[in-house]
């Protein structure tokens, strides 16, 4: 399993060199096809130093760095031993989610990052509550965790009426939370033909009718970048 770019493959001269060994002094540049390893999508997740390094990189103060390591410990901690469908740990999904945040939509607010990472933890923990996460970080980062959490263990009915209410809840809030949902729903898009879901053709017709919405309107180009991405790993998906 290669982990983001930690290699490189050199295809011309069928050999995988680290960076640094490929091209040696001497040989000019043309003389190397190179590219990045195949991988897959649903097997990459943002490690607690990549997650440091992204954020020193963006200048972010070492206050707000630590508040990031700290969600990063308190979310990994909260899905230990959980597994996605596909197999891979739970956690490497919220890790993910952060990255198109930092990375893809070079967001600034350490509130926004610290709720990307923990935007599961209500729902999969019987100790964390909302109390807690405005404590030990603030209550916007509280608040856009709540806006993300509904109940899961809904069946039938219940579960369409919960669904309804959640999509009108994240209706009226704020745009940062109907922004944190649509990357959550793009990193599983991403990761859906890796059998991420039970049922992926209803979860796609359900992420088009109801959560594309929560971007109409909106001139914020980060809310359109996520729209765009959306109808590309659907399209990619669905062929």
């Amino acid at each position: 399993m290669f982990h983001f770019d930690s290699y490189w493959q050199v295809i011309e001269h069928k050999a995988l060199l680290p960076a640094s060994d490929i091209r040696p002094s001497g040989f000019p540049v043309s003389l190397y096809t190179v590219e990045l390893p195949k991988y897959k999508y649903n097997e990459t997740f943002l490690t607690r130093k990549e997650l440091e390094a992204l954020l020193k990189e963006k200048n972010f103060s070492a206050l707000d760095i630590n508040l990031a390591l700290d969600a990063y410990e308190m979310a990994e901690s909260v899905h230990e031993g959980q597994k996605r469908p596909d197999g891979t740990p739970y956690f490497w999904h919220p890790s993910r989610v952060a990255k198109i945040a930092i990375s893809e939509l070079d967001i600034r607010d350490i509130n926004f990052i610290t709720a990307a990472l923990l935007h599961d933890v209500l729902e999969d923990s019987q100790v964390i509550t909302a109390e807690i996460l405005e404590y030990n970080f603030s209550p916007y980062t509280s608040y856009l965790v709540q806006m993300l959490t509904k109940d899961i263990k809904a069946e039938g009915m219940l579960r369409e009426i919960v669904e309804k209410e959640y999509v009108e809840r994240l209706s009226g809030a704020t745009e940062d939370a109907r922004m944190l949902k649509l990357c959550d729903r793009l990193d599983t898009f991403r990761c859906l033909e890796f059998n991420v879901k039970k049922n992926p053709i209803k979860y796609v017709m359900e992420t088009t009718k109801h959560y594309f919405p929560l971007a109409e309107g909106s001139d914020n180009p980060k809310m359109q970048y996520l729209v765009k991405e959306l109808q590309t790993a659907r399209n990619k998906f669905l062929g």
